[in-house]
C-alpha cells in the first residue's frame, strides 16, 4: 500500500469541511485533482470512505473508523517539527460551544500561548451537541460545552460554574418591578437558543423541574439576536452572563428576578480512548487549573 501524506490531508480535509471543493481549496489544489486524489485513496485502502448523496458527501462506517487513525498519522508527523516528545508545539484543536468560545476561549488561549510560543491554536465554534462529535471524531483534541451531554467516547470534567440570567428590554411590562412572579413564568414570550445548545439545555431542565412547558417565541442560533430581540421589546431573554455584562452595565437590558434554578458548570472534553499528545496533555492541565 503506496499511500501519500497529501491524500490522507484531503481526506481529512474533506471530513472537516464536509465538502470537497472547500477541502480541495484549502489544500489549493483543483476539484478535479481532489477528486482523482479521493479515488486513489479509496483503491489504496480497497474501500469507500465516503458515499454520495447529490453534492453531500457522508463518511462511511469504514470510513468513520479511519479517520481517527489517519488523524493521529498527521499529528505524528506534525510531531516531527520538533525536538523530542516532550516539547509542547504545534497545532492545538480546540472546539468550544459558543458562550465558552465568545467569552472565555480567547483569554484562556492567549494565556497558553503566552507560556508555549509554539503553539497554533485552531478554535472551532459551535452547539453543545456538535462540540461532542467534534471531539468524538478526533477533529478537535479538546472541547469545551455549556449544559449536559451524554457521550460515550469521551471524558468528561466539570470546569468552570456559569449562572444564566433572566432580561427584557427597559420597556417591557416586568422590567419596572425586575421580578416576575412565580405563576407568570412559563407564560412570557420567551426568546431563548436553539435545540441542542447548552444554554438551551439548562433553560428547559429548570422549566421542566417546575413541571411547566415554556411559551417559546424565539429560537436564535445567535446570543446578539437574542439580545436585540429582547431590547426591542419582543420578549424575555435567556443567556449567559458572560454575554450580557456590557448590556446590563448600560441599562439597555434590565435583570429579571426569577425563581428558576439556572445555575450551570461548563465541562472540559477530551478522547478516552487516545494516549494525550504532550501538548493536548498540558493543555488540558493548563485549563483545569486556569481562572477567568
Amino acid at each position: 500500500m503506496n499511500l501519500s501524506m497529501r491524500q490522507l490531508k484531503l481526506f481529512e480535509a474533506i471530513c472537516r469541511c464536509h465538502s470537497l471543493t472547500d477541502a480541495a481549496e484549502e489544500q489549493a489544489i483543483s476539484q478535479s485533482a481532489a477528486s482523482q486524489s479521493l479515488k486513489e485513496l479509496e483503491k489504496q485502502l480497497g474501500y469507500s470512505l465516503f458515499r454520495k448523496t447529490g453534492r453531500t458527501l457522508t463518511l462511511t462506517e469504514a470510513g468513520s473508523l479511519a479517520l481517527p487513525k489517519v488523524r493521529q498519522v498527521l499529528a505524528n508527523l506534525d510531531s516531527l517539527r520538533f525536538p523530542s516528545e516532550q516539547f509542547v508545539g504545534g497545532v492545538l484543536n480546540v472546539s468550544a460551544s459558543e458562550t465558552i468560545a465568545s467569552y472565555l476561549m480567547p483569554q484562556l488561549l492567549a494565556d497558553f500561548v503566552a507560556r508555549f510560543p509554539k503553539v497554533e491554536p485552531h478554535l472551532n465554534i459551535d452547539n453543545t451537541e456538535r462540540v461532542v462529535q467534534h471531539v468524538e471524531n478526533s477533529q478537535a483534541s479538546v472541547g469545551f460545552i455549556e449544559g449536559p451531554a451524554y457521550s460515550s467516547g469521551t471524558r468528561q470534567e466539570l470546569w468552570l460554574e456559569d449562572q444564566l440570567i433572566v432580561f427584557a428590554g427597559p420597556d417591557f411590562h416586568w422590567s419596572s418591578r425586575k421580578n416576575i412572579p412565580s405563576g407568570e413564568l412559563a407564560a412570557q414570550p420567551w426568546i431563548v437558543r436553539e435545540p441542542g445548545s447548552g444554554t438551551r439545555a439548562v433553560f428547559d431542565h429548570a422549566f421542566q423541574q417546575r413541571q411547566e412547558t415554556p411559551r417559546i417565541k424565539l429560537a436564535l442560533s445567535r446570543q446578539e439576536a437574542i439580545k436585540q430581540s429582547a431590547r426591542a421589546g419582543l420578549g424575555v431573554g435567556c443567556l449567559s452572563q458572560l454575554s450580557v455584562v456590557d448590556e446590563l452595565a448600560s441599562g439597555v437590558l434590565v435583570p429579571l428576578e426569577t425563581s428558576l434554578n439556572l445555575t450551570r458548570r461548563f465541562s472540559l472534553l477530551s478522547l478516552k480512548e487516545a494516549a494525550p499528545t504532550a501538548l493536548v496533555k498540558e493543555f488540558l492541565q493548563f485549563a483545569r487549573h486556569w481562572k477567568p
